[in-house]
């Protein structure tokens, strides 16, 4: 059994992850801490995982934490992962990091997030970004970098036609539920705000943009991003415009142009098993608790434009499902351990 701890338990991340891993065939947790909730039996904060666990939350040092995992999940806020990750590694333990403090070069981290890296070797981690559908290399990995949610859905609905080289620019317009602003409250999750609205936000600056950029080989500025939070628990909805390159739109007709980008999503999600290219225009109920990612396109036309839409469900394909996906590629599991079940309809 493979000895996993959880560092931040208490937040939707971390209660996630506590759902799936409770489930995994091949996981025992070890630990899970919580400062606030300290000595607490983890079912008596959480009442949906009773009977599922009698641990407690626990507050302790790094290096006992490492002494009793043989991989640990991050679930921390953006700027203390870092506090966490060397003592780790030293200590030989392997890390998943749900937070974004190794998914950028360090000049990009600090400028995108504002604040300096407190890890004098950053770079010396080779850190690999957890999105397993182009980073096969998650395998071999020591330290991974989970994905952000947003670039999660924007990155694979755009990344096949993008690598085939026939697109010059790409557009995201993204519609996410309000647990991906996280347990605590705010203006834009305050139920009065939100019901019966949508709330654009960060409307030409959002920080997951420089993911985006950084996976989908693009010249700057040349991937925009709008992110909106939407009246529903779960998911993420992105529709990508992704503009044809013009030898490319003019030199097909509609109906090659069709099967050529078909064909393209076909053999660039080949084997990947939670992808889902679907036939018809995608829910965020489909995916509901899964770990899949649905996704559909339309060709425009003209020629000019390819409109593809992904749905995520942001908690699990957009977080915990994803960083368990990477441990499983990790450990030499089946890459579906713990996540192969349908969504949750109605």
């Amino acid at each position: 059994m493979i000895e996993a701890g959880i560092i931040g338990g208490a937040g939707y991340t971390g209660l996630e992850l506590l759902r799936l891993l409770l489930m995994h065939p091949h996981v025992e947790i070890s630990v899970v801490t919580s400062r606030r909730y300290r000595g607490r039996k983890i079912s008596d904060v959480n009442p949906h995982l009773e009977r599922f666990t009698e641990l407690e939350y626990e507050d302790v040092e790094t290096r006992e934490i490492a002494d009793r995992c043989d991989v640990v999940f991050l679930a921390v806020p953006h700027g203390s992962a870092m506090d966490y990750v060397p003592e780790l590694l030293h200590a030989g333990t392997r890390v998943i990091d749900l937070s974004a403090d190794y998914r950028l070069d360090r000049a990009e981290y600090e400028r995108v997030y504002g604040r300096r890296h407190r890890d004098p070797e950053m770079e010396k981690r080779n850190a690999v970004y957890g999105l397993t559908e182009l980073h096969p290399e998650v395998a071999d990995a020591t330290l991974v970098a989970n994905p952000g949610c947003y670039p999660t859905g924007a990155v694979l609905a755009a990344a096949p036609v993008v690598n085939s080289g026939m697109v010059s620019r790409v557009v995201f317009d993204a519609k996410s539920g309000i647990s991906g602003a996280g347990a605590e409250p705010s203006e834009k999750s305050h139920y009065p705000n939100l019901a019966e609205n949508i709330i654009p936000y960060e409307v030409t600056a959002h920080r997951h943009v420089a993911e985006m950029r950084k996976e989908l080989p693009l010249p700057h500025p040349k991937v925009s991003f709008t992110p909106h939070v939407i009246p529903a628990i779960r998911g993420i909805l992105t529709t990508a415009h992704l503009f044809l390159a013009e030898e490319v739109a003019y030199s097909h007709s509609y109906t090659e142009l069709e099967s050529e980008v078909e064909a393209v999503y076909e053999q660039f999600y080949s084997g990947k098993r939670f992808i889902r290219l679907i036939k018809r225009m995608p829910s965020l109920g489909a995916v509901r608790s899964t770990n899949f990612c649905d996704i559909w396109f339309k060709v425009e036309e003209n020629g000019e434009r390819i409109v593809v839409i992904s749905a995520i469900d942001n908690l699990v394909k957009g977080g915990s499902g994803q960083a368990i996906q990477n441990m499983n590629l990790m450990f030499g599991l089946e890459e579906s351990a713990g996540l192969w079940h349908p969504g949750l309809v109605p």
